[in-house]
């Protein structure tokens, strides 16, 4: 029986998605609850589970709009699973090296490399991945395609700056070293997501009368209470005592005290909430996201950070569900990271206000009169 696979709703009020990757090839067999597909809406990029075991034909490529609803793929579910599947091989490859797991490390070496070879006969060889050790831990804890990158160490080898680049902004770090020469051009298809942010983020510039003001705030009793607990935080609750439960903190007690900054303009009515639930801004290599801190008026710090880690890792990993990012009351953005002193951040539209933070610099002030170095 041939199965239809509908697109699902991602969520409310998203009507079509694009299909941004196959992870499967047409007439492959697949798994009940396998990932198939990665598709991405206006506000989030999600995995296409396989809902029944079979061989999939695929009715849509990649980068094609479809409707909510619509058959992307058919999946024979009267199909039976190829005895010769690559996923039978490598258990069997699997279970040969465990048998011979008191072997010396020189005839394992052989016998892997001799089933690799039967494996790829016919096909593209395997390439060994040339990375620094804490490279390679990164590349597998992120997997992470390392066909993408190409390594600007020694003799090509990837560093840890490449993968950091790549996580960052899905750049090849190798590509701006050698910059320049060829004047040629590379044109890639914007995701719907980032789309979507550069739609956002010009219609708020357009259409709200936003001021920006710029405050100074002296660190050193945070940074000095900081570096008084942090290795007992970290030992009694698990997570690192950062900044940004402190800035959150600080939010939400200063949208008690201003609950209007807290609301949203609907119309002719104005929306206030009783409760904080913080954006904290987020770069991905999927775009920006902005993954929301719920109730943080009624959380600890230790709680705070244990949250922010979490949503950022998601965002990070591409796993960031869109109920993660819907709602919101109030946003955080951290330029700090790229180093710079000053911005003007975007609001986070319905919201009705945003704080950006930035580098911590020592800079002399004056301090009862005197002139000292400060954190600020």
């Amino acid at each position: 029986m041939a199965l239809e696979m509908k697109v699902p709703s991602p969520g409310e009020s998203i009507t079509e998605v694009e299909i941004a990757q196959w992870l499967v090839e047409d007439g492959d067999y697949v798994d009940k609850d396998q990932a198939i597909a990665e598709i991405d809406s206006d506000k989030a990029t999600l995995e296409l589970p396989a809902e029944q075991s079979g061989i999939i034909t695929l009715k849509a490529a990649e980068g094609d709009l479809v409707k909510v609803g619509s058959v992307v793929c058919l999946i024979d579910t009267d199909a039976k699973k190829p005895a010769g599947s690559k996923k039978s091989e490598a258990g069997s490859q699997k279970a040969a090296l465990s048998e011979g797991s008191l072997l010396e490390e020189r005839d394992r070496e052989v016998i892997s490399s001799e089933n690799k070879k039967i494996e790829n006969q016919n096909t593209k060889a395997t390439v060994e991945v040339k990375a620094t050790p804490l490279a390679k831990e990164m590349i597998a804890a992120n997997n992470i395609n390392t066909q993408k990158i190409s390594g600007s160490g020694n003799n090509g080898k990837i560093t840890k700056s490449d993968i950091q680049a790549y996580l960052t902004n899905g750049i090849d770090s190798s590509a701006i070293v050698g910059w320049g020469g060829s004047r040629e051009q590379d044109t890639q298809k914007m995701s719907m997501l980032r789309r979507k942010v550069a739609q956002r983020l010009v219609a708020v510039k357009n259409e709200t009368a936003m001021l920006t003001t710029f405050n100074e705030v002296d660190m050193k009793p945070i940074m000095d209470l900081r570096n008084q607990y942090k290795d007992k935080f970290k030992e009694t609750h698990g997570v690192s005592l950062g900044f940004m439960s402190f800035f959150t903190k600080a939010v939400t007690e200063a949208l008690r005290q201003f609950p209007t900054v807290n609301g949203m303009i609907d119309g002719d009515n104005m929306i206030t909430y009783d409760y904080a639930d913080i954006g904290i801004a987020v770069s991905s290599p999927k775009g920006l996201m902005v993954p929301v801190v719920r109730n943080a008026e009624q959380m600890s710090l230790a709680e705070i950070e244990a949250e922010i880690k979490r949503l950022a890792v998601k965002a990070r990993d591409g796993k960031i569900d869109i109920a993660d990012m819907e709602g919101g009351t109030f946003t955080i953005t951290n330029g700090g990271v790229f180093g710079s002193m000053l911005s003007t951040p975007i609001i986070n539209p319905p919201q009705s206000a945003i704080l950006g933070m930035h580098n911590i610099v020592d800079r002399p002030v004056a301090i009862d009169g005197k002139v000292e170095i400060r954190p600020i």
